[in-house]
């Protein structure tokens, strides 16, 4: 007597492929799918890179644990989270061209989702940084408007949801030493080295 697991495993990693891309387009088209993801390879490591229907909400590094930040996602926006690289087409292209040096800036929609209160006033004011330049963690805090709360913008910084696109490796301590970063400091010197080079 067989059973469905039997039946399972019969079927290749092509019908797979196939099933699972015909899952992710009804759960689109019939607005079932909250939080679309994808993996993308970069310099800096595999890149996890999820997206609400409002925009890219999430970029992780590899050091993070992409099954990790997965479930913290579910927890936090939508168990309606799926594999459905096509919603993050346009993210994975601009990456692609940011680390081939043909992009300076990215033009996608963010989704703010896991920010908020002074965290979101810095990362908004890291958009403003232009690529190839810097900020310290003091000045990011005085142009976020609380001139004292550097601890508070290297808070903000660590816990950035959305690295590389929103710079956040642009911001050194005051003496030009690195500071910390997410992705840990030989992709911080990777990015920095990358716009310094352009």
């Amino acid at each position: 007597m067989t059973t469905i697991l039997d039946d399972l495993s019969r079927v290749d990693s092509d019908h797979l492929d196939e099933l699972h891309t015909a899952l992710a387009a009804a759960a689109t088209r019939d607005e079932l799918l909250d939080v679309a993801y994808r993996t993308v390879d970069s310099p800096v490591g595999a890149l996890l890179l999820a997206a609400t229907q409002k925009g890219i909400v999430r970029v992780a590094f590899e050091g993070e644990d992409h099954e990790a930040v997965l479930d913290v996602l579910s927890t936090r926006l939508s168990p309606r989270i799926l594999l459905a690289p096509a919603r993050l087409d346009a993210a994975a292209r601009e990456l692609d061209e940011y680390f081939a040096g043909r992009r300076t800036s990215f033009d996608l929609p963010l989704d703010f989702s896991l920010s908020g209160g002074f965290r979101l006033t810095v990362l908004d004011h890291l958009r403003s940084i232009a690529y190839g330049h810097t900020e310290s963690y003091s000045e990011v805090a005085s142009a976020a408007g609380s001139p004292r709360a550097v601890r508070a913008v290297g808070s903000a910084c660590a816990t950035n949801p959305l690295p590389v696109i929103v710079p956040c490796h642009r911001v050194l301590r005051s003496d030009g030493s690195l500071g910390g970063y997410l992705g840990g400091l030989d992709a911080k010197r990777a990015l920095l080295a990358m716009e310094a080079a352009a």
